[in-house]
C-alpha cells in the first residue's frame, strides 16, 4: 500500500512529462488523477490503520544494496507518528494541484514536478532505513528548487539557491551523523537501531547528536537557522508554498521525533534544556518579527517560525503528553498554514500586490475569501473548537512540568499571534470599501473551493472530535515515550 501511495505521484510525474507540447493544459488533469489516487491511499491506510498494535504497518521490504557487511534496504512503513503526516502530504497535494489549477507556463514540467515533490516527501516519512532516508530527504531539494527558480516571483533564483545552500549544509551533517550511528549499529535499519541505541562512537555521541539535529533544526526552522524561509515562502508560487509550509517543515519535526529521540535518548535527555530555550526564544521571536511584516505572504511566512516552536518545545519535554503535542502541532499547522497560503494567493491573484498597506475592506468585494481566512487565522491564534488549539494546549501541558519559564515565554507567543493575525484581518478586509478594489471578484471556481472546503473541513473536524487524531498519535508516541523513560 505504501509503495503504491510512493509509486503513484511518480507514474503521474512522467505521464505529464510526456504529453505531447499541444496537449500540455491536459497535465492538470493528469496531476490531479493521479494526487487524487494517492490521497484516496492514504486515507485507505489511515482508517485500516490499527490504534491497538505495536510497532510499524503496512510494511514492505526488500534488500537493496548489499556492500560488504552493510546492507541498504528498501523498506517502508507507518506508525502513529507518520500515519497522519502521510494523510497530510496526500491532502495539501491535492490542494497544490487545484491551486495550480490556471498555471499556464510550461504546464506539465509544473506539475511533473509538483508530483516528484509530493514523492519525495512521501519517502522521508515511510522510509524506516537511514540511508533510504537520507535519498529521499536530498530528491526533494531538486523539485523545490525547480519550482521555485523557474516558476516563482521577485528575487526567485536568489532565494531557491538560499534554500538549497542551507539544506545541503544541514544534510552534509546529517550524512556524517547516519554513517558514524550505522557503523556503530552495524545496521542503517531505524527499528534495529532504535532497540539498541549505540552509546559510543569513534566521535563523541553529543557531536553526532548534533550533527544530525542541526539538520533538522533548519528544516524545522527555528532561530537562528530561519532566514531561508520567508525569502522561500515569499518568491514560490502559491502551491509550493502550501506544500512547504504544509508538510516540508514537518520533515524536521518528523526527523527529530523519529531518529533523533528514538535512536539517541540519552542525548536529547543532556540537552533538553537547551532545545526548549530554544523553543521558546523562536516561538517570541518569531511572533515579533512577524509583527513587523508589511507583505502578507511574509507574515505568514514568519509566523511559521514561530510556531515550529512550540514542535520544539514539546519535544524538549520528552514525555508522552509533550511529544504528543508535537506531533499534533505539525499535522494541525500544516492544514492551517496551507489554508493561510491557499487565501493569500487568492488575494494576490486579484489585487497583484501583497503590500497590507495597499488593502483595505475586501470583506465587502471577496466574503467567501476574506471568511475563509478569517478561520484559518483564528485557527491559527488557537481559538477553542478548531486544531490548533488541541495541538498547542496538548504541548502546553506536556512542557510546563519540565520547562514552566519557556512554557510561559510560549504561552505569551499566542497573545503576540493574537495581535498580528487580528490586525492583518482587520487591516486588508475590514473597513469601507474603495474604488481601488470596485473590480475584485470573489472565489467561483470548483477547483477554488474545493481546496478551501477541504482544509476547513480539516481544521473544524480535528478541533471538534480531535480523538479522530490524537488515537493514532498517541500509538506511535508511546514508543518514543517509553524509549526515552528507559534512558533516563
Amino acid at each position: 500500500m505504501l509503495t503504491t501511495f510512493l509509486l503513484l505521484p511518480l507514474g503521474g510525474a512522467v505521464l505529464s512529462a510526456l504529453l505531447p507540447h499541444d496537449r500540455a493544459r491536459e497535465a492538470r488533469w493528469i496531476a490531479l488523477v493521479f494526487a487524487m489516487a494517492a490521497f484516496l491511499v492514504s486515507v485507505v491506510m489511515f482508517v485500516m490503520f490499527d490504534r491497538t498494535a505495536e510497532g510499524y504497518q503496512f510494511v514492505d521490504q526488500f534488500d537493496w544494496i548489499a556492500a560488504g557487511d552493510f546492507t541498504i534496504q528498501y523498506v517502508v512503513g507507518v506508525d502513529g507518528l507518520s500515519a497522519p503526516l502521510v494523510l497530510l502530504l496526500g491532502l495539501l497535494s491535492v490542494v497544490a494541484v487545484l491551486v495550480s489549477w490556471n498555471i499556464d507556463v510550461k504546464p506539465k514540467q509544473y506539475f511533473a514536478w509538483l508530483l516528484i515533490l509530493e514523492a519525495a516527501v512521501a519517502g522521508v516519512f515511510i522510509s524506516l532505513d537511514l540511508i533510504q532516508f537520507f535519498l529521499f530527504w536530498e530528491l526533494e531539494l531538486i523539485p523545490m528548487y525547480l519550482l521555485i527558480s523557474q516558476w516563482g516571483s521577485g528575487r526567485r533564483l536568489y532565494s531557491a539557491t538560499k534554500f538549497l545552500i542551507y539544506t545541503l549544509a544541514g544534510s552534509a551533517l546529517m550524512l556524517a551523523g547516519f554513517l558514524v550511528l550505522g557503523v556503530e549499529a552495524g545496521t542503517f535499519d531505524m527499528a534495529q537501531i532504535a532497540a539498541d541505541p549505540p552509546t559510543e562512537a569513534i566521535v563523541p555521541m553529543a557531536a553526532v547528536f548534533w550533527a544530525i539535529m542541526l539538520a533538522f533544526l533548519v528544516k524545522l526552522p527555528v532561530f537562528p537557522f530561519h532566514t531561508w524561509l520567508p525569502d522561500a515562502h515569499t518568491d514560490a508560487p502559491t502551491a509550493v508554498s502550501v506544500m512547504l509550509a504544509g508538510v516540508l517543515l514537518k520533515m524536521g519535526g518528523y526527523g527529530i521525533l523519529r531518529i533523533v529521540v528514538s535512536i539517541m535518548p540519552e542525548q536529547a535527555i543532556e540537552f533538553r534544556t537547551v532545545l526548549a530555550t530554544l523553543a521558546g526564544f523562536s516561538v517570541i521571536w518569531g511572533a515579533i518579527i512577524t509583527l513587523r511584516q508589511t507583505d502578507l505572504k511574509r507574515l505568514v511566512a514568519y509566523s511559521s517560525v514561530s510556531h515550529m516552536g512550540y514542535v520544539l518545545l514539546g519535544v524538549a519535554a520528552l514525555g508522552p503528553v509533550g511529544l504528543s503535542g508535537a506531533a499534533l502541532q505539525m499535522f494541525t499547522h500544516g492544514t492551517i498554514t496551507g489554508l493561510l497560503f491557499v487565501m493569500v494567493g487568492m488575494v494576490y491573484d486579484r489585487t497583484h500586490t501583497r503590500e497590507i498597506s495597499q488593502m483595505s475592506g475586501l470583506m465587502h468585494r471577496m466574503p467567501v475569501i476574506g471568511v475563509a481566512m478569517l478561520l484559518a487565522g483564528l485557527a491559527s491564534l488557537g481559538l477553542p473548537g478548531m486544531s490548533g488549539f488541541v495541538a498547542e494546549l496538548t504541548t502546553f501541558l506536556g512542557a510546563f512540568g519540565p520547562h514552566p519559564t519557556a512554557t510561559i515565554f510560549a504561552i505569551f507567543g499566542v497573545v503576540l499571534s493574537a495581535g498580528y493575525i487580528l490586525w492583518m484581518i482587520q487591516r486588508v478586509f475590514h473597513g469601507p470599501p474603495t474604488e481601488q478594489w470596485a473590480h475584485l471578484t470573489d472565489a467561483r471556481e470548483w477547483w477554488e473551493y474545493a481546496a478551501i472546503v477541504s482544509l476547513v473541513v480539516a481544521i473544524i473536524g480535528v478541533g471538534i472530535y480531535p480523538a479522530i487524531l490524537t488515537d493514532v498519535v498517541e500509538a506511535g508516541i508511546a514508543p518514543i515515550a517509553a524509549i526515552v523513560e528507559a534512558a533516563s
